[in-house]
């Protein structure tokens, strides 16, 4: 459906706008755009005449945006955002091959950059964009092809498969194994325990899976594993890991695990992506190449 003319300003329309709004002010805007003042409001003022609608209310000297000027200019700023990323996109990509992957902070630096390399030698042509992103985001907003998701299989307007399942283990520095000496499960209860805000009832299925009554197991909390598994290594207390997050640590020592007592965790890790980016030739190129590396993990 053809949109019509008035409802498709011009960009220099939107930006002298989007200028003006951030900056409370038709001067800074000026400065900002290399224009004048008077060219700045005459853009500001043939965008009103082009939607009918008054943007801010001009008190003497001064500009304040109106409710539905607020409100616009939110909309105006992140698309002018996204035509500036695709824009940067296409600069680093003439052939269009770039991927926005949007990752979780520990699986993304221990698990997929040093995997990285092999996906770019096997797609020549294909750049990847990585941002780190925590919690779950909507598409619609966000300048992003995909995303790596850990929780259930959900996400609001989004597709997804299934990557990997995970297996945590209590683990802790040496000297903190040497101080409490555990030998049993209900032995933990006795050390400070270190927990997950993603994850914020593991340790109690953790002690019910092993005939602990999940009580007084309160503590710490860390919003990312990067700091929980550093405050176990330094001795702060004992956290539940992703084993596979670890390898590293547990191999030179610097965290061993309390007991030897896994636990597999409720929720998973998928690939996500919006349903209109689902033919994206970067994204089914490293949609088939993820799956090829998590085979063995499913």
């Amino acid at each position: 459906m053809q949109v019509p003319r008035r409802f498709l300003p011009s960009l220099s329309l939107l930006s002298a706008f989007e200028a003006a709004a951030r900056t409370g002010s038709v001067t800074a805007a000026a400065r900002e755009l290399n224009l004048t003042q008077s060219a700045v409001s005459r853009q500001i003022l043939a965008l009103e005449e082009q939607l009918g609608v008054d943007l801010f209310h001009r008190e003497k000297q001064t500009i304040r945006l109106t409710i539905g000027g607020e409100a616009y200019a939110r909309e105006i700023r992140d698309a002018l955002r996204k035509i500036s990323n695709a824009s940067l996109n296409l600069r680093a990509n003439p052939y269009g091959g770039t991927l926005n992957l949007a990752i979780l902070p520990t699986f993304g630096t221990r698990w997929l950059a040093p995997r990285i390399p092999d996906f770019l030698a096997n797609n020549p042509g294909i750049t990847v964009n990585l941002v780190t992103k925590i919690s779950t985001f909507d598409f619609r907003l966000e300048p992003a092809d995909a995303a790596i998701h850990f929780g259930r299989a959900e996400w609001p307007g989004g597709e997804l498969v299934m990557l990997r399942y995970e297996i945590v283990v209590p683990a802790c520095s040496p000297r903190l194994l040497n101080q409490y000496k555990f030998e049993e499960p209900s032995d933990l209860k006795n050390a400070p325990l270190l927990h997950l805000a993603s994850r914020p009832d593991a340790w109690e299925r953790w002690m019910v899976q092993n005939g602990v009554k999940p009580d007084s197991v309160h503590g710490m909390l860390f919003d990312q594993f990067a700091t929980a598994a550093q405050a176990a290594i330094a001795g702060v207390g004992v956290a539940l890991l992703p084993k596979f997050l670890i390898e590293e640590e547990l191999a030179q020592g610097t965290l061993v695990l309390a007991l030897d007592v896994q636990m597999k965790s409720t929720e998973s890790y998928y690939l996500v992506w919006p349903s209109d980016r689902a033919s994206h030739p970067p994204l089914l190129a490293f949609k088939k190449w993820i799956l090829a590396q998590t085979a063995s993990d499913r």
